[in-house]
């Protein structure tokens, strides 16, 4: 970290528990806290700020940088609520009209998010060249039709990664006929090549603006109210920062923050760089793979809430294994989740004077836990000691499909819930349980470098490889930098090259990760 960095806040807003910590420069942890998540954003963020702050004997104005992981937009779209009804512009007939925009949607997601979609003449072949001329005419006819409902505009092109023109037209349409202040999202800037995924990332993304004015705002509140002027950033999906307006322009980006943040968290505490990681929460468990200690990207499309994206995610698989998971059934029939009491455990657990069977309930019942009353759990002992058999078996499952080879490795178990896992696990070399587990996620956002991608298709036509290298790299270190990263300092940690055969012109997909420490105040 640069010289200028003091003290750091990381924050991780999950749907049970809001977890704050303190770090000082050389990330040695200071103080930290754990409170019940508040339905408002900045009320718990504001109690879990004043809990670590009372912690530490510093003035407030030692602290520079406030680092917030949340799991917001992902709630958002698996509850479909707070997302803003977007109108959908493809650019791409006649070659894509047989598959409309949201032919793959949950009819309860799209009837949520769809003000209307129309699909104009457009785009442009792998190599850049134009298909047809750009609809601008058929553009504006349809924002002038469905512009009384239409909250946010995602525009999505053919090949637009490769010649993204005609989705920039399209933009300046919108601003024309819909004004300047409506929220546009452009695909070319967040997935990859395939159309379909792209177009419904860049739909999400629209859809999400306004919850992320949401946390931006509840995040700046919460500074206010505890006398704090510092630079805040949110965390990503691959574990990186960005800057409050980067977060405005992509939100989607923070859909898989909270997982990549309890990855670098348990990364650090444990001192590995490659391992499987088990994240415990109230409502559920992820299980990822660290390479090199960051989260591995996943490299098939991602399912989210029910709809097929492309864009940079960490590669996860999700279990209904959480502290909070409700235990149903029989103990011949037990049904372990997927509901959640989530945040009112303390409320609803049989330990702590409730009525509904979890899994705390099971992992106190058979002594890995210790919480509440354990005498509560008498006359439950067969359903809970099931349910654990089957959560073992998830776990199990889980970490054997997210493994890459096939030798034991180490398991590192983090999270407030991780008290519910198994003392072993089948294929791993040791199971690390580090200090300060419950509060990775806060950690790892705490200790975040910030990051640019690039993912696109260069002509080579009149060009050299290298030249095209250089280009994609500039513009990853440009988009790092947008995202608040220290322009002294960024690196290129990650480039792939594809080239791409049975075309008629020489082209290259390459794909290049910048990644530098926080710029300077």
């Amino acid at each position: 970290m640069p010289g200028s960095v003091d003290l750091r806040i990381g924050i991780d807003v999950g749907g049970t528990n809001t977890d704050a910590v303190v770090l000082d420069s050389a990330n040695r942890l200071l103080a930290k806290h754990k409170t019940p998540t508040t339905p408002d954003l900045t009320s718990g963020i504001t109690s879990a700020l004043e809990a670590v702050l009372g912690q530490i004997d510093q003035p407030v104005e030692r602290i520079t940088h406030v680092m917030l992981g949340t799991t917001h937009a992902t709630n958002a779209i698996l509850e479909r609520r707070d997302l803003l009804k977007v109108a959908v512009v493809r650019i791409g007939a006649p070659a894509t009209v047989s598959i409309p925009p949201f032919s793959d949607w949950p009819d309860d997601l799209r009837q949520v998010v769809s003000a209307g979609e129309v699909v104009v003449p457009g785009g442009s072949e792998v190599t850049g060249v134009p298909l047809v001329p750009f609809g601008r005419d058929e553009v504006a006819r349809f924002l002038e039709k469905v512009g009384d409902s239409a909250e946010a505009v995602a525009i999505s092109g053919v090949f637009s990664p490769v010649s993204g023109d005609h989705e920039q037209e399209a933009e300046q349409v919108v601003r024309e006929v819909l004004g300047p202040d409506i929220p546009v999202s452009l695909s070319q800037g967040i997935g990859a090549l395939g159309l379909l995924e792209r177009e419904n990332a860049c739909i999400l993304n629209a859809a999400l603006v306004g919850v992320a004015h949401k946390v931006v705002h509840g995040l700046t509140a919460a500074l206010t109210q505890n006398g704090i002027d510092a630079v805040a950033f949110l965390t990503q999906n691959d574990g990186t920062l960005m800057g409050l307006d980067y977060v405005l322009r992509f939100p989607v980006l923070t859909i898989g923050s909270g997982p990549a943040n309890s990855m670098r968290g348990a990364c650090y505490l444990a001192d590995v760089s490659d391992a499987v990681v088990v994240d415990v929460g109230g409502t559920s468990s992820d299980v990822g793979m660290l390479l090199n200690g960051f989260p591995r990207e996943s490299s098939t499309p991602t399912d989210i809430g029910g709809v097929r994206t492309n864009f940079r995610m960490p590669d996860l698989v999700a279990i209904a294994v959480g502290g909070g998971t409700r235990v149903t059934g029989s103990a011949e029939d037990v049904r372990v989740g997927p509901e959640s009491v989530g945040y009112r455990l303390r409320e609803e657990a049989l330990v702590f004077g409730g009525t509904t069977p979890t899994l705390s309930d099971a992992a106190v019942a058979a002594g890995r836990a210790s919480m509440g009353d354990a005498t509560a759990v008498a006359g439950h002992e067969e359903l809970l000691a099931a349910a654990l058999r089957r959560a073992d078996e998830l776990v199990f499952v889980a970490t054997d499909q997210i493994k890459t080879a096939r030798g034991p490795v180490p398991l590192v178990v983090v999270g407030g819930g991780s008290v519910i896992l198994p003392p072993e696990v089948p294929g791993v070399a040791q199971i690390v349980r580090p200090e300060n587990y419950d509060v990775a996620n806060a950690i790892g956002a705490a200790i975040a470098s910030v990051s640019g991608q690039v993912d696109k298709v260069f002509k080579l036509a009149g060009r050299d490889r290298q030249e095209v290298l250089d280009l994609a790299c500039a513009a990853a270190k440009d988009e790092a930098i947008s995202a608040g990263a220290d322009p002294a300092a960024v690196e290129i940690v990650e480039v792939e090259e594809v080239p791409m055969a049975y075309l008629t012109e020489p082209v290259v997909r390459i794909r290049v990760k910048a990644a530098g420490p926080l710029g300077r105040m």
